[in-house]
């Protein structure tokens, strides 16, 4: 296979699995958003939890159902483009991905119609339940996906036989050395892409002037998590980098653009730079003296792994992780300092009405998003070339396409995706740009006194002459 057709073909899989990646991450913070906003309706009987329950179910829905479709895409080009793959590792993997259908997929469809549709045919204790529900499947979800990607990394309780690998031991598959680590890491990026997006569409709403306790109660919800969670995900990255130092340094080498050790000296920590992978060498470095030995570490004069260690075709592509992953800690100590901000207007008693820390907010809310992004191209492209870590590589995982079959796929897919997520993301920020009513709440309102049906106000009565023929 010429090397044309293998990028044309990770160029595919990277495309798809970017949009995917999107969708159910949100879908992980947006069912446990879910969760605490019918929570705490039921507990203080508040009207607004439920208009923005309502108001972000819709979007849920949406976002889930692309989830599942850009799911489907990319789980088939396991078999069409990756075959390789497929065969060597596919009796790891295949299972993975079955349990992650049988128990949490099926619990969260299940629980799903219930969770939209079920207003007005199951009491509101079963119906937070299955909120619930949704939300531990998104969970139990990502925990499956997450093992297998984890096992990629950093593989173990398998045997070769005949050229395929074969599990021996599932306890060790699943909770594979940097497993830990990639779960906390991705499930709080996800909270953090969630909560951003509530803030800046509560944001949105505060700047137009809509200041209603819906709007001022989702927004003081982002930022209380930005608050709380940002400092907590620089924290869980920190151990997560001393994890890959640990099971992939060629990883941690290329992300700091950091080619080779001198004798007697720290590893200093390049802030901005130009890896170039040709000439070996980061142009135009600026340089902290030490701080990479401390930072990757914990010492003020201990070397890391350099790039000159590894052999060329070894090494993952420096000039785009070390970019990659400085995005993505740059959108994360803008999260830190949104966080930050927010605190202090909020002790001052301006956080709804200070509009260039409002603007700053709406602008950050896709900040989530682009930092999962970054950290996944980090994440992905710092593991090549190597698909299995140090056993499959990325060259024989892949299907003997001519390059002009992926590229004819290649662009298929660009139109198509453009075309129909485009459309879907385009209707998000419609039903985003209207804010939530008192009005959202329809006449079929639970009544928190009663354990079963929701009954109609008074007000709307069949019986009440006009209620149902007159104004509406």
């Amino acid at each position: 296979m010429s090397v044309l057709a293998l990028d044309l073909a990770r160029i595919q899989f990277g495309f798809t699995i970017s949009f995917h990646i999107v969708f159910p991450a949100i879908t992980i913070g947006m069912a446990s958003y879910l969760a605490v906003l019918e929570g705490l309706w039921l507990k203080t009987k508040q009207a607004h939890y439920l208009e923005l329950y309502r108001y972000w179910s819709r979007i849920f829905a949406l976002t889930f159902g692309m989830g599942v479709v850009s799911g489907l895409v990319m789980a088939y080009q396991f078999g069409t483009n990756w075959s390789g793959f497929s065969n060597y590792a596919g009796s790891v993997t295949g299972p993975l991905l079955a349990y992650e259908v049988l128990t949490a997929f099926f619990l969260e469809a299940g629980f799903l119609g219930v969770m939209l549709f079920g207003w007005n045919k199951v009491g509101p204790g079963l119906h937070f339940v299955s909120t619930l529900m949704v939300a531990v499947g998104t969970l139990i979800s990502a925990t499956w996906i997450l093992a297998s990607n984890s096992w990629m990394h950093t593989p173990q309780g398998v045997a070769l036989v005949d050229g395929r690998l074969i599990p021996v031991d599932w306890w060790q598959i699943v909770f594979n050395p940097s497993f830990p680590y990639r779960l906390m890491h991705m499930v709080v990026a996800a909270y953090l892409a969630t909560a951003l997006l509530v803030a800046a569409v509560g944001a949105w709403h505060l700047l137009r002037g809509t200041a209603t306790k819906a709007v001022r109660t989702m927004f003081s919800m982002g930022m209380w998590m930005a608050l709380l969670v940002a400092p907590v995900q620089a924290v869980i990255g920190d151990f997560h980098g001393l994890n890959t130092l640990e099971h992939q340094p060629a990883k941690i080498a290329a992300i700091e653009g950091h080619w080779e050790n001198k004798p007697g000296e720290a590893t200093p920590l390049i802030l901005f730079g130009w890896p170039d992978m040709a000439a070996e060498k980061t142009h135009f470095a600026l340089e902290i003296p030490h701080l990479g030995s401390l930072i990757l570490r914990h010492s003020w004069d201990a070397p890391i792994p350099a790039l000159k260690e590894f052999a060329p075709e070894d090494r993952p592509n420096a000039t785009i992780v070390f970019w990659s992953f400085r995005i993505m800690v740059g959108l994360g100590m803008l999260m830190i300092l949104l966080g930050v901000i927010s605190a202090w207007l909020r002790w001052r008693g301006r956080l709804y009405d200070t509009r260039p820390f409002l603007r700053f907010a709406l602008c950050m809310g896709p900040a989530g998003v682009l930092a999962i992004l970054a950290g996944w191209y980090t994440t992905e492209i710092g593991r090549q070339p190597w698909v299995v870590y140090g056993m499959l590589r990325t060259a024989d995982a892949v299907t003997p396409h001519s390059a002009a079959e992926v590229g004819l796929t290649l662009v298929l897919f660009v139109l198509i995706y453009l075309l129909v997520f485009g459309a879907g993301v385009a209707y998000l920020l419609r039903l985003m740009r209207v804010a939530p009513q008192p009005d959202e709440t329809p006449a079929s309102t639970p009544d928190l006194e009663e354990d079963h049906v929701f009954t109609l106000a008074p007000e709307f009565s069949a019986d009440k002459p006009g209620s149902t023929e007159g104004g509406r």
